[in-house]
């Protein structure tokens, strides 16, 4: 069939919006019509080949949407259901079969690669081949092909067009803090960087109960949102000559935990001189491929600091994706406040508003 589609051709361009002729779904496939899709800053790096991945491409990885045909051996969903996409994983090696497909031995494989069982390619109006795959379903399109690992099924009396940036960004965000980190109540957590992935950091420490939440940006309008979720403290990173100073000029002690979702290296830095004792440091962020970091090793043995990284919040989908679901519902994790809603063909104005700091999370609609 032909759909419309987002195709990434070249890096730092813009994404081509074009009708593309679409592959029928496998045996073991599900076909899902798109009704939202999040826009991550991952897509732009893949895009721009900061992580290389075939070109020209399908990308996009936050779709929700409708299932509209199963293939023979699909058991877990059937046409009709509501489901969210999420990240692809093997589910045979030893991370997978030990609940962690964040960790996939073959992650790259299933996520930045073509389908390495299958490679699925839709045809482009220039006749040419498009890659398919992309974290398992390339949902900048109207319709996505993924699998049962990577599709989680939802209930339907949640807005299916908010539910896209669960399936990465907010589950990243959430779960390192609930999954990873396991912040405990009562204790103390500093955010650096309040985009999308920071936000959903304070949406699950408040959740979790953290009596201190300190968020740190560039941008007054982010770090205002970040109050308006939960934040109890908030730091402007272009007034402040010392980060670390200023976290403990709020906790005098250095905080329990910091989220660093900017993978800049001046910032990790900070952020691990803003630790108190036993304090933990969780890296989320993309980092530039070269990018390396000095830390003091003597600091770290005196105080007995953690520096670890996390993939995907340490989620298993299935489990976490509506958990999420039903903390919304129960008005405890409000992340819908963070989206903002383009009609699909506005990909590249969502992209400019974004860089351009109006907006937190765009996610593209497709029509009724």
């Amino acid at each position: 069939m032909k759909i419309l589609a987002a195709v990434a051709r070249r890096p730092l361009n813009p994404f081509s919006i074009e009708v593309v002729e679409f592959p029928e779904p496998d045996e073991d496939e599900i076909l899902v019509k798109i009704v939202g899709v999040g826009l991550c800053h991952s897509d732009l790096a893949c895009r721009d080949r900061l992580v290389p991945v075939p070109a020209p491409s399908i990308l996009g990885h936050e779709g929700a949407g409708v299932v509209e045909k199963v293939g023979s051996r699909v058991t877990k969903v059937v046409p009709g259901d509501h489901v969210v996409l999420t990240f692809a994983s093997c589910g045979s090696c030893g991370r997978c079969q030990s609940d962690q497909p964040a960790y996939c031995l073959r992650f790259n494989d299933y996520n930045f690669s073509a389908n390495p069982e299958m490679e699925r390619k839709a045809i482009g109006e220039d006749g040419s081949p498009v890659y398919l795959g992309f974290f398992g379903q390339s949902s900048f399109a109207q319709y996505a092909l993924s699998g049962e690992r990577n599709t989680v099924k939802v209930r339907k009396d949640v807005p299916l067009k908010i539910l896209g940036p669960l399936g990465c960004g907010v589950q990243t965000g959430a779960g390192t803090v609930i999954n990873s980190l396991k912040a405990q109540p009562g204790s103390t957590i500093a955010i650096f960087g309040a985009g999308s992935v920071g936000l959903s950091v304070v949406l699950g420490a408040v959740v979790s109960g953290c009596s201190r939440i300190i968020a740190v940006d560039v941008l007054e309008s982010r770090l205002e949102m970040a109050r308006s979720l939960g934040a109890t403290d908030t730091l402007n990173a272009s007034a402040e000559r010392d980060l670390a100073q200023g976290v403990r000029d709020i906790i005098p002690g250095g905080v329990d935990y910091i989220v660093e979702t900017t993978a800049i290296p001046d910032l990790i830095r900070q952020a691990t001189d803003s630790l108190g004792r036993h304090g933990s440091l969780g890296l989320v962020g993309i980092p530039d491929p070269q990018s390396e970091v000095s830390l003091n090793i003597l600091q770290m043995l005196r105080q007995r600091l953690c520096i670890r990284s996390f993939i995907e919040g340490d989620s298993i989908p299935d489990l976490f994706i509506p958990q999420l679901i039903e903390l919304y519902l129960q008005g405890r994790f409000p992340f819908d406040r963070l989206l903002s809603f383009y009609p699909f063909e506005q990909l590249n104005q969502a992209i400019f508003d974004r860089q351009a700091g109006k907006i937190i999370k765009p996610v593209l609609e497709f029509a009724a």
